[in-house]
């Protein structure tokens, strides 16, 4: 009964909005980056000259054929024909271009205990070779295309418009990629977590910690879970991990995370990239995976950048773990409404296996039980908690905040316990101590009365 009445006290165990779970389960949210480096040798590429001359002079007799054509027009053919047949204009030769190249790979992800146990997807942090050369295929050869481009521009006396210079852009790319060989040197990972800690200001800051993999296992069709551990941390906000093993069909599922399409949004400012988005659907169905074990379906929308983000139940407590969607088999893009994520049951399997158990962090506690204060309108005792999460971590995201609006809603008298509810609440008590003692005393005195002996 004690602990029903703790949970209740905390907010687990009663029903929130999606405004409250943010507000408490937001802090908790991370970003993972991980970044492969490496040392990158590029074979050079070599035109042809008298090949290429030729294609030139042949566009330009185009002219005398009675149809005239623009220069974007000629441009184009001269694009198309490198792009078709690039062994024919380039050849490779033995001199290489050497640079220092950096990939990233990125998603979301949660802390599970306040000193930096961090649960995300092991896709992010494990990219097979394949996937690691292609990025670095594509970003080294962007580099040499752009300066083959500038190279270009030069020898034509010309400005090329950005519509050009992209399909050549292409074409370079197909031509390297074709033609040229790459070697890769030093391979190196490094991951990292980014989340967002209030400053002295009261606005956010980011701050960006390197992990450790604790343990992880493997990409989909794989158990896609990682663990990974932050040092030198402590009290770190901190999201609770549901302990029933029941997902229900049709119940509301709250999804936190950090979606590609808004942190890579050119029109929204970089500082507000750390904040998490959330999205909102219910669990559409159970399924199972080509493993053998259960994954949640939901229509909740995530994509790339979403994965490792927690998926929360109406409580607010973290049911499972946004790894994976659904294709469409006609353009094999993102099919909206049919995402899933793996239960905790499965993210438990390495937590256990490393002997880490979720706890929730002091200041955590002393927030959420604020968050539920305020959201129910006591706004000086929400207070008093806030100012008790700050003490146990003052750099807690959102605490400077709500205990400004706390603050705020109490000089406008919307605390539904005003000074003189509370001052009568406190006359009472006073008065009760007192007829007590009273009680007390004439109690004494009838004692006595009945004993006079002692």
């Amino acid at each position: 009964m004690l602990l029903f009445l703790l949970a209740v006290e905390y907010g687990y165990a009663q029903t929130i909005s999606a405004e409250q779970s943010y507000a408490a389960n937001s802090p908790g949210v991370g970003m993972v980056q991980t970044v492969f480096s490496g040392t990158v040798y590029v074979s050079k590429v070599e035109m042809n000259e008298t090949r290429f001359n030729r294609l030139v002079d042949s566009v330009k007799r185009l002219d005398t054929s009675g149809t005239m054509f623009t220069p974007e027009e000629k441009l184009d053919i001269v694009v198309k024909a490198l792009y078709n047949n690039p062994f024919r204009f380039f050849t490779r030769t033995t001199e290489y271009f050497r640079q220092q190249h950096r990939i990233f790979s990125s998603g979301s992800g949660f802390f599970i205990t306040g000193d930096g146990y961090f649960i995300t997807n092991c896709h992010i942090i494990d990219r097979d070779n394949a996937y690691i050369r292609r990025q670095f295929i594509l970003s080294t050869f962007k580099d040499v295309t752009d300066a083959n481009i500038r190279s270009l521009e030069r020898s034509w006396a010309m400005t090329l418009s950005d519509e050009q210079r992209g399909l050549l852009n292409d074409a370079y790319s197909v031509i390297y990629s074709q033609v040229s060989s790459m070697i890769i040197f030093d391979l190196k990972k490094e991951i990292f977590v980014q989340f967002r800690i209030d400053s002295d200001k009261g606005d956010f800051v980011t701050r960006r910690l390197p992990a450790t993999v604790i343990v992880s296992g493997k990409a989909m069709p794989g158990k896609d879970v990682a663990v990974l551990k932050i040092d030198s941390v402590k009290q770190m906000p901190t999201l609770p991990v549901s302990t029933d093993p029941m997902v229900r069909i049709g119940s509301q599922v709250l999804v936190f995370g950090y979606p590609e399409p808004v942190t890579s949004n050119a029109f929204l400012a970089k500082e507000t990239n750390i904040e998490p988005s959330l999205t909102a659907g219910v669990v559409s169905a159970i399924k199972r995976s080509i493993g053998g074990w259960p994954v949640i379906q939901m229509d909740a929308i995530i994509t790339h950048g979403s994965s490792g983000s927690p998926v929360c139940n109406s409580r607010g407590e973290v049911i499972g773990l946004a790894t994976f969607g659904s294709l469409e088999q006609k353009t094999g893009s993102l099919a909206a409404g049919f995402n899933f994520a793996i239960p905790v049951s499965v993210v438990k399997e390495f937590l256990d296996s490393a002997m880490i158990h979720p706890e929730m962090s002091r200041a955590s506690i002393a927030y959420n039980k604020a968050i539920g204060l305020f959201f129910e309108g006591y706004y000086f005792r929400a207070k008093r908690m806030f100012e008790s999460a700050a003490r146990l971590n003052p750099s807690y995201p959102l605490l400077t905040y709500y205990i400004e609006e706390s603050n705020r809603k109490i000089k406008t008298g919307e605390d539904k316990e005003s000074f003189s509810q509370q001052l009568v609440f406190r006359i009472l008590a006073v008065l009760m101590i007192l007829g007590g003692i009273y009680v007390y005393y004439r109690w004494q005195q009838q004692r006595q009365k009945k004993n006079p002996s002692r």
